[in-house]
């Protein structure tokens, strides 16, 4: 993909939302494609993190929490499922649902993406320094997570 990006008057260029769009178009273009190298997609590693930390749990219960809408849930986790990274088993709390569980498989898929991820960030990251990342992390969660 090309580094070149449109033409933004040099007012616009200085705002921090036109900023912060850029710099989240790159960091996902990165994300991305470290991804791509396991064969996996952002939003399937999204939900193959939050079931490897919420598990067991409801595909309903998926959905919500990531706020994904449960038509694309389903094919997600069944394209999970189908490569053997997470189970679907009846909820023994309730046998109407099913109950998703990362596999062994996908737990060590999961460790390797996550290395990508980071690695993805490093990249996205590797102008500022140590400290200066630190900072950065701070103030966009100030500014994404206002409380």
């Amino acid at each position: 993909m090309s580094d070149h990006h449109p033409y933004a008057p040099s007012r616009i260029r200085a705002l921090p939302s036109w900023l912060l769009g850029r710099a989240a178009a790159r960091g996902h273009r990165l994300v991305a494609d470290a991804l791509a190298a396991e064969g996996m997609r952002m939003m399937h590693h999204a939900v193959l993190s939050a079931v490897a930390e919420l598990g067991p749990v409801s595909q309903a219960e998926l959905g919500r929490t990531l706020g994904i809408d449960p038509k694309d849930m389903v094919a997600i986790v069944n394209d999970l499922q189908k490569d053997g990274l997470v189970t679907r088993t009846p909820d023994p709390k309730d046998r109407r649902k099913n109950a998703i569980e990362i596999s062994a498989d996908g737990a060590r898929r999961l460790r390797r993406t996550q290395k990508l991820g980071d690695a993805a960030n490093a990249e996205l990251t590797a102008a500022l320094t140590p400290a200066e990342r630190e900072q950065l992390i701070a103030l966009l969660t100030r500014i994404a997570l206002p409380e």
